[in-house]
């Protein structure tokens, strides 16, 4: 029987960066939030109490920011794919779950939140 992962998640991760398709978009910048969550085996580190037989989910933050912060793209899309890249460059992450909300995204209509979710596994 295949066990259900065990998670890490990170949620609500703020990224100011200048990604979208528009000018001002990308001169002006704006707020993206970002959830992560990576599909991890803690059954070792927690058995040992040992950090190096997990994520240290600071590092993991400091990283998506840092991928988020970089390149401007057009889509939210490419920065979710970049994020997932990000998390499974950890040998320990199994699959990773990422979603980019962009509750300041140029809609015409009132809205709360847009974002893209993807799913990713080790190949």
């Amino acid at each position: 029987m295949h066990r259900t992962p065990d998670r890490i998640t990170l949620t609500g991760v703020r990224v100011r960066a200048h990604h979208g398709v528009f000018d001002f978009e990308r001169e002006q910048g704006q707020e993206f939030v970002i959830d992560v969550s990576v599909a991890v085996d803690l059954a070792a580190a927690a058995s040992g109490d040992d950090l190096d037989r997990t994520v240290h989910y600071g590092e993991l933050a400091e990283a998506v920011v840092a991928a988020v912060e970089r390149d401007p793209v057009d889509l939210i899309e490419t920065v979710a794919e970049r994020v997932a890249g990000v998390a499974l460059a950890y040998p320990a992450v199994e699959e990773v779950e990422v979603t980019v909300h962009k509750p300041e995204a140029p809609i015409s209509v009132p809205f709360a939140d847009v974002a893209v979710t993807i799913v990713r596994s080790r190949a």
